[in-house]
């Protein structure tokens, strides 16, 4: 989509929610039970435990990631195959855990829903960023079996930071894929989970009630995500003690994980939110809230057309403001990896130690890399775009010795060749920066490094600095 229509469509989308928004609260919470003939126990219908148990599976996956001793490690692989594709009970919240300050409520993934993984819903679709043409479940798969064999996550040879790469990408492949292009989409049809039935037998809410409750888990916003502070979010989930008064909203000395934490895509909307140029965390947020609300005052009556048009409206502000989240966030990693390019290539020809130079670039590579090809799980065909991007980013840094990693062999090992310099592989996330730009109207800008792209562009056209000695 060209840069002029997505900002008409996100102006749109924005105004048509607010011109609905009607009697809805500042939270996503408490919204009354309107099945027809419930006789159960519960006291309001908002339900997405399952969601919520997902974001801790994949916060202590990317934490086992980490526990690599640099070789082959069945048992961590074991481990961490629990946490992805497994569904067994007795899994133990890993992170977030509780710290001094900050304790949190629940220690076991049961505790918020049982049965539930990450695996079966992961997108579907092949991920062309990755090497080897495989699908997202797959590369998951890959990365996690090299995960346990790295070294504390790391793997210097290639250039992989694993804890990364499945973190941002897992995200992306499960939690924005299943919210934007699944209860968002397809499950918003009219005949899909009607709000005039309930979602089961026996729930407490209805179809529709349901699927929005599930999108809403896999943002990872607290209920107050629509007032809260940027950077008492952002506190939050880094287990700050010293906003813990303030989100412990219902005051029973604990953070709830299911209500008061903050994950994922949530976490990057209020980092971006900290510059004071954009708003995504609350404006996503509140557009949850202002659908529930519309799904909540049909009374478990079917949507209407004008109800659903309404609905879509919202849905529509969530899903072009979530993708400008993932874009906010590739952007500042790319501007990232120029600076450690730039500070390594500079270490390398003063002949000094660059190892924590390289473990930093790398770092900010597979975050990059994570989120780049997260973006492009969201049911929408980036076209050119994502090829430039992929391109661009590459499947691995430019390492040491001016390769780069090219595919994988049939035995599932990486393979090099020679590639461009450092300097040009910093040209090149300079470039990724512009790409994104022109494709999305980001307005936090984090880690925004194109006033360089000239000058840079100019030192390589000219033969300085190109080569490594």
């Amino acid at each position: 989509m060209k840069l002029n229509k997505l900002m008409t469509a996100i102006t749109f989308a924005t105004l048509s929610a607010t011109a609905v928004t009607a009697s809805a609260g500042d939270k996503y919470a408490d919204f009354p039970i309107t099945v027809k003939g419930y006789t159960g126990d519960k006291t309001h219908s908002v339900s997405y435990g399952g969601q919520v148990a997902r974001q801790v599976l994949q916060t202590s996956l990317m934490k086992l990631a980490y526990k690599g001793n640099g070789e082959a490690n069945p048992e961590l692989l074991s481990q961490m195959n629990a946490y992805y594709s497994g569904k067994d009970a007795g899994r133990a919240i890993i992170a977030p855990a509780s710290k001094d300050g900050f304790p949190v409520a629940q220690t076991q993934v049961d505790q918020l829903s049982k049965g539930k993984n990450l695996a079966g819903k992961t997108y579907k679709g092949a991920v062309p960023g990755w090497p080897g043409n495989m699908t997202a479940v797959e590369v998951l798969n890959f990365m996690i079996e090299k995960a346990s064999a790295s070294d504390a996550g790391f793997d210097y040879t290639n250039g992989m930071d694993y804890p990364q790469l499945i973190s941002k990408f897992a995200m992306g492949a499960v939690f924005y894929n299943q919210a934007v292009d699944n209860y968002l989409d397809e499950k918003l049809a009219a005949d899909t989970k009607p709000n005039d039935k309930a979602y089961k037998k026996g729930t407490a809410y209805t179809g529709k009630e349901h699927v929005w409750d599930e999108a809403f888990g896999y943002f990872g916003a607290p209920t107050n995500g629509a007032t809260v502070d940027a950077k008492q979010a952002y506190a939050v989930a880094k287990g700050k003690k010293d906003v813990f008064a303030k989100a412990d909203l219902n005051g029973n000395g604990k953070i709830d994980l299911d209500t008061e934490m903050l994950y994922a895509h949530a976490y990057y909307a209020a980092g971006a939110d900290k510059s004071g140029k954009t708003n995504y965390l609350n404006t996503i947020t509140q557009a949850f809230i202002d659908g529930r609300q519309l799904i909540t005052d049909a009374k478990g009556e079917k949507l209407s057309d004008a109800q659903r048009t309404q609905l879509m409206a919202f849905a529509d502000t969530i899903k072009k403001n979530w993708e400008l989240v993932i874009a906010e966030a590739a952007f500042k990693y790319a501007g990232s990896v120029y600076k450690d390019a730039q500070k390594l290539q500079a270490g390398i020809e003063k002949n000094e130690d660059v190892k924590a130079l390289f473990k930093k670039y790398i770092h900010h590579w597979g975050e990059l890399k994570g989120f780049s090809i997260a973006l492009q799980t969201g049911g929408k065909d980036l076209g050119g775009f994502a090829v430039q991007l992929n391109r661009l980013v590459g499947f691995s840094p430019v390492l040491l010795g001016n390769t780069q990693v090219t595919g994988i062999d049939a035995k599932g090992n990486y393979v090099q060749a020679s590639s461009v310099s450092l300097n040009e592989f910093a040209l090149q996330m300079l470039k990724s920066q512009k790409a994104l730009a022109d494709q999305y109207p980001l307005k936090a800008r984090l880690n925004d490094q194109l006033e360089n792209l000239s000058a840079l562009a100019d030192k390589i056209g000219s033969g300085e600095s190109t080569e490594n000695d």
